[in-house]
């Protein structure tokens, strides 16, 4: 009654096509984005079957003897049409750790979909991680601005002044040059150690797929030198700033209050949902405190990102759920 089957490139319109209309899928499930890093990460996503009709989709790489979904997304997970009932969730998901099992995999990890990106209801993956007993190996607090939006604090009113005085200019451009070049990277690379995620030719390879929904927004000052910008992920409920950023002087301009009230106010008003992303290090065991201050200024609060490890095995527990 159920069936498992890989993904193949063969399969990207029927993949794609069931993207647009699941419950709880983003713009980053489309092929076209999760195939742009395909040499960094082996594809073992899969199509989940019920009879003849596609009902699940599971976006995966696999590393080894281990299954990630997804390591090259923020979030990954089952990828389900609003009309699934739990039961076929159930029996599909079992069916797909038994799909695994058989091939020698011996964990399974999944970043789950946050609840303020799904158009309905869709924690069905959450039961499923209880009856398996999986290991929530990792949390996050995603900082959030949501519809009944809170008062600025003081801090953040005072940053929006700096900006305003100091004649800070917010502009949308096309282009990612500027904030790659001059400011995120040598951040980054000086109090991190790291490199953003996407390189720039990527960032910008994603644009030209993207152009609507990944949106780069700079600060200017009064000579038309760039100071900070970010990086926005628009989806359908959340704009997401995916890379925040300013030069060493962010503070005393107040280049990025000055950013991000103009994007609350002008940018998404009408949005749901303004994710700040996660203020965690250490795999969530650690906050950024000043960051996260920074973040709650604007009225964001905490919304968490659960990551599980579960073994392909325990498909057992899932025999006999229903009476």
């Amino acid at each position: 009654m159920y069936s498992i089957e890989r993904y193949t490139a063969s399969n990207e319109t029927l993949w794609n096509g069931f993207v647009s209309k699941a419950k709880n899928a983003t713009f980053l499930f489309y092929r076209n984005f999760m195939d742009y890093h395909a040499n960094r990460f082996h594809d073992h996503s899969l199509m989940i079957r019920k009879g003849d009709n596609l009902m699940a989709l599971f976006p995966a790489n696999q590393d080894e003897n281990m299954i990630w979904s997804h390591g090259g997304l923020t979030y990954g997970g089952l990828i389900l049409l609003p009309e699934i009932r739990l039961s076929d969730v159930i029996y599909g998901f079992q069916g797909v750790l038994q799909y695994y099992q058989a091939l020698g995999i011996h964990e399974l990890r999944v970043k789950t979909i946050p609840q303020i990106y799904h158009r309905q209801p869709s924690d069905e993956i959450d039961y499923l991680m209880f009856k398996l007993e999986a290991n929530r190996y990792r949390c996050d607090c995603l900082s959030v601005v949501s519809p009944t939006r809170l008062k600025y604090s003081r801090d953040r009113k005072q940053g929006i002044k700096r900006g305003n005085k100091n004649g800070l200019k917010v502009i949308e451009v096309s282009d990612f040059e500027e904030f790659w070049s001059q400011i995120l990277i040598p951040n980054l690379e000086s109090k991190h150690q790291s490199r953003p995620v996407h390189t720039l030719d990527e960032i910008r390879l994603l644009k030209t797929r993207f152009p609507e929904q990944i949106r780069q927004f700079n600060v200017y000052d009064s000579g038309g030198i760039i100071v900070a910008g970010t990086t926005i992920f628009d989806t359908e409920r959340v704009a997401r700033s995916q890379y925040i950023s300013g030069n060493t002087e962010k503070n005393n301009l107040g280049s990025l209050d000055l950013l991000h009230d103009y994007l609350l106010r002008e940018v998404f008003p009408s949005k749901p949902y303004f994710d700040f992303g996660k203020s965690n290090e250490d795999e969530g065991r650690t906050i950024n405190e000043g960051l996260l201050y920074w973040k709650e200024g604007f009225g964001a609060r905490s919304v968490a990102h659960d990551y599980f490890s579960v073994d392909p095995a325990m498909h057992v527990k899932l025999n006999g759920v229903f009476k």
